[in-house]
């Protein structure tokens, strides 16, 4: 039996309390939930992919114009982030949480209202600002109600938001443009910036009554799986690290970590927001496109739930974060060599898939060695560092596409960051394995 195992098994000896009930419970009552929050967040930060498909000629934006325009958002997003972890770890998830929806939706739908390179520029640094503090707080609040030995598999049902935003928000969003291009006389990119921010409202308003911070609050709960459940957590709190929250900006592990999240989010978003441009390049149209664009996604989500309940089972963390990485890699620069529409895309579906598996694991190892304020901080730092790849992935293939005319040279550019991550995560393994 593993340790994890005989610690649960220390916490139930005494009750009748059933584990596993216990947190499908949790499971159940919070996970489906933060999915449908995240999905809308996920989905307001990237559908200016779609919109670029007519966006960018009505207004006259140059693919650097685009590629600045979305990744400027990043920098707004990581300087606060680690303000709006603390906040959220002071002030409690429930009322943060709902509070960064609803001004999120706010400032999205307003994006249907630029009209040229400042304005499109400014509203995504400011949707940035909004947003910030979301994931990373949601990542830290099933610390709040998730053992740590069960956390994979939470977190990774929580991230497989990212695919499947991507899967059903991309002929979503290709339906919007098709369809409802000059109704009232507005563009159909316009519409999608405007019905794509109403669900992230209307789930933060019901966010404000639905969350509970801690399972000591948990009506939901039974009395003794309450007490179990916290007192469970609160003892695996105290085996943590618990420094200061602003020594977290120079934790060298924090650092590093935020590093090999960097390498994660470059392939991440640098096919995030260029995806629907490279298929529609294809020629297939903006319709289509969009059907397409959802397959390497739902490849990604279904990836991603094995590939996390492999780790949570052997209760490994490094190598699954590696390998992961590695074949992101190995798709991007398979995709790079190859001219086929079919091939590039079975090889974009390989690079999703190990972008997407690499995420949960990854978390798992950066929320198991900090509690209290000092994770806030530190999961926000993490994330922050990051998501910085967020601004340079995407500028970075607007740059290479304008130099060089296609997107060969820009996919092997972003393989240089998954392949980065899985050299520093086999570096900390090796480092805990006690090899030189």
């Amino acid at each position: 039996m593993a340790n994890s195992d005989l610690s649960i098994v220390a916490f139930t000896a005494h009750t009748d309390i059933d584990a596993d009930r216990t947190i499908a419970k949790v499971t159940r009552r919070l996970i489906p939930f933060l999915i449908a929050c995240f999905f809308a967040a996920y989905l307001d930060r990237v559908n200016v992919g779609f919109a670029a498909l007519t966006m960018n000629k009505e207004l006259g934006f140059s693919p650097q114009t685009f590629g600045w325009g979305a990744g400027v958002f990043f920098i707004g997003y990581c300087l606060f982030e680690a303000p709006s972890n603390y906040i959220l770890h002071r002030v409690g998830a429930r009322r943060w949480i709902a509070r960064i929806m609803i001004s999120w939706g706010v400032v999205s739908g307003l994006t249907a209202l630029i009209w040229d390179e400042t304005s499109f520029v400014s509203l995504r640094l400011l949707l940035g600002v909004a947003e910030a503090g979301f994931a990373p707080g949601v990542i830290l609040y099933l610390t709040y109600w998730i053992p740590a030995e069960r956390r994979a598999l939470s977190l990774g049902a929580f991230l497989m938001a990212v695919p499947l935003s991507s899967a059903f928000g991309a002929p979503l969003s290709s339906l919007v443009l098709a369809t409802m291009d000059g109704v009232a006389n507005l563009s159909g990119w316009r519409w999608l910036f405007v019905l794509e921010a109403a669900p992230s409202i209307v789930l933060g308003a019901i966010a404000l009554f639905y969350l509970t911070d801690r399972p000591k609050d948990a009506s939901w709960l039974e009395p003794v799986e309450r007490n179990w459940l916290q007192a469970r957590l609160d003892s695996e709190q105290q085996t943590l690290e618990d420094p200061s929250p602003w020594s977290m900006l120079r934790h060298p592990r924090v650092i590093v970590l935020g590093l090999a999240y960097f390498g994660v989010v470059s392939s991440l978003y640098g096919l995030g927001f260029w995806l629907p441009q490279m298929v529609d390049a294809f020629g297939y149209g903006v319709l289509a496109s969009g059907f397409i664009v959802s397959i390497p996604y739902a490849c990604g989500a279904l990836a991603m739930v094995l590939w996390s309940q492999s780790s949570d089972r052997s209760g490994e963390r490094h190598l699954h974060t590696a390998f992961a990485a590695l074949l992101a890699a190995c798709g991007l620069a398979a995709a790079a060599f190859t001219q086929s529409p079919p091939a590039a895309m079975a090889a974009l579906s390989v690079a999703a898939i190990g972008t997407l598996a690499a995420m949960p694991t990854l978390w798992s190892l950066s929320t198991g060695f900090l509690s209290g304020a000092g994770a806030a901080v530190g999961v926000a730092l993490i994330n922050s560092i990051g998501n910085l790849a967020g601004f340079v992935g995407p500028y970075l293939v607007g740059w290479i596409k304008a130099a060089t005319g296609d997107f060969s040279w820009a996919l092997l550019a972003l393989a240089i960051g998954p392949l980065a991550t899985a050299a520093i995560v086999l570096r900390l393994w090796r480092q805990e394995e006690g090899k030189p």
